[in-house]
């Protein structure tokens, strides 16, 4: 396995440390700077961006992997929404599915808003994460006919 360390001379708990602190707290790179002085660690808030843009990815991912080796994504909540945009002058659909913590699952893009459309979308995001136990949604009446194709109408709960 490839150490990502191996060319830093700073420890990888102190790279860690300072990449979580960024990305957790909403801290500017300063103050994760000044915060880590009061340390005793001495960097500067440009090494803090750097740190971020080079480990900030492999971190989230190790999140990520950790977080569906220990939950099952079936027993969360997901919140379904679609919001509208012209792309080259047309009106195109953009749907997403958000789990609890607020990680976006699955996102498709349609030029229509209807049963198809959502039944499409639910499909594939269910077949790549599983079915939920509830599902949140607007009153968009696609969902609740795709849900009923589905067989999961009674997971449905409304939202704002």
């Amino acid at each position: 396995m490839k150490n990502s360390f191996r060319y830093f001379n700073s420890p990888p708990e102190i790279t860690r440390l300072t990449v979580m602190m960024y990305v957790r707290y909403p801290l500017s790179l300063r103050q994760v700077e000044d915060i880590l002085f009061e340390r005793g660690i001495d960097i500067c808030h440009e090494t803090v961006r750097f740190w971020w843009n080079r480990f900030g990815p492999m971190f989230a991912a190790e999140i990520r992997k950790r977080r569906v080796l220990r939950h099952s994504y079936s027993n969360w909540r997901w919140h379904l929404d679609e919001v509208f945009g012209k792309i080259n002058g047309e009106t195109h659909y953009l749907w997403r599915a958000v789990d609890h913590d607020g990680e976006v699952l699955e996102v498709f893009a349609t030029t229509r808003r209807d049963r198809r459309a959502a039944l499409q979308f639910l499909k594939r995001a269910m077949k790549r994460y599983g079915q939920p136990r509830v599902i949140v949604t607007d009153r968009l009446r696609s969902y609740r006919a795709a849900m009923n194709v589905i067989g999961n109408a009674a997971d449905q709960e409304y939202g704002l």
